[in-house]
């Protein structure tokens, strides 16, 4: 068994007993690939990972740069009280529009919505809003604006929220430091300012398994 077939089969080991998919988030994989949509969703573990994350927070409020087909979403989701909020952000009308039907079809829709366009000029938006600062943040979109993600993420958030970078890894590729790939350098400037600000306590950490080599960052707001 090669490298890669060992870790999708722990992964489903670990997924088949820890966080196995219902028929929602089944549902919502096969809609997302039916249209077409890439298939970079967080696994089963990781979701259900972020969903305890939540949990734990006490999170009412979520932020999720980065909606894709709405797998991730639901999971966040469900840790949210009735009365919770979670504001997603998507790029594409196309994503949006699955994603949003996914996130119906598992009786959230009440507690999430779906905001199109570039998240760059979303966040700003958002904040005009001026909403309660939000629990947790979970930031997997474009890797090249990592940065500005998190540094929106700081404002939209106060002391004791978490903050998750997915894919900061990249295959390895960000240990490079003469890389000039924008998903690198994107991702090393985000890593970079938590290890530098003030207001951020973080650590990154390797993974395996289906989604391959890579890993996330958490950091936590400070006062």
């Amino acid at each position: 068994m090669s490298e890669s077939q060992t870790w999708d089969a722990v992964d489903e080991y670990f997924s088949g007993h820890l966080s196995p998919d219902d028929e929602a988030l089944q549902a919502a994989l096969r809609d997302s690939a039916a249209a077409g949509l890439p298939e970079v969703n967080v696994t089963a573990t990781q979701g259900k990972f972020l969903q305890l994350l939540a949990t734990v927070q006490g999170a009412r409020t979520v932020l999720e740069i980065g909606t894709l087909g709405g797998y991730s979403t639901i999971w966040l989701a469900r840790a949210l009280p009735a009365d919770g909020r979670l504001v997603s952000l998507e790029y594409s009308p196309r994503h949006a529009e699955v994603a949003v039907r996914n996130i119906a079809r598992a009786g959230l829709d009440k507690v999430a919505e779906v905001r199109v366009g570039p998240a760059l000029a979303s966040l700003p938006q958002l904040a005009d809003e001026n909403p309660p600062p939000f629990d947790l943040v979970f930031i997997d979109a474009d890797k090249a604006n990592n940065k500005p993600y998190l540094e929106w993420a700081l404002k939209l958030t106060s002391a004791g929220s978490l903050i998750v970078v997915d894919n900061v890894v990249r295959g390895g590729r960000v240990a490079d430091t003469g890389s000039t790939e924008p998903d690198v350098r994107g991702t090393r400037a985000a890593i970079e300012l938590i290890g530098s600000h003030p207001r951020l306590d973080g650590t990154a950490l390797q993974t395996v398994g289906a989604k391959g080599y890579d890993g996330f960052a958490l950091a936590r707001v400070l006062a």
